[in-house]
């Protein structure tokens, strides 16, 4: 008998904490869902996407000021190349090398070029269809 009753309780006990948190869980939501909080909610998304969307615009802004400053530069020659001097010379002692007016040590420089097989100018695109 004490072993039912003990069971008894404690489902007694299980079944009312339940309800409880669930009670508790249900008015929280729906406070969550009063017009002013969705409101708050949408402002502050709303918010974040249009301070993404500026960060990117001022970001493509910056590089096509940059691509444009590049690009007068080479116009008005004020740009050397490694590959206007023809095959590319590592950097020799007391070489300097500059990058916007700032000394680069030797070791931080990758240099990377592109070698074109003799007779193509261009990439030639294949077709699958028959000649």
């Amino acid at each position: 008998m004490i072993k039912r009753l003990i069971w008894f309780v404690s489902g007694v006990v299980a079944g009312i904490s339940g309800v409880l948190f669930a009670g508790k869980r249900v008015k929280r939501s729906v406070t969550s869902f009063t017009p002013i909080k969705v409101a708050q909610r949408a402002t502050q998304t709303t918010r974040s996407r249009l301070n993404s969307v500026g960060d990117a615009f001022r970001e493509g802004r910056d590089a096509m000021r940059d691509k444009e400053f590049e690009m007068k530069a080479k116009r008005d020659g004020r740009v050397e190349s490694f590959d206007q001097q023809g095959p590319i010379r590592p950097l020799q002692q007391g070489d300097e090398l500059l990058v916007d007016g700032q000394r680069i040590e030797p070791g931080r420089v990758i240099v990377l070029r592109e070698e074109m097989r003799q007779g193509r100018t261009r990439r030639q695109k294949h077709s699958r269809q028959r000649p």
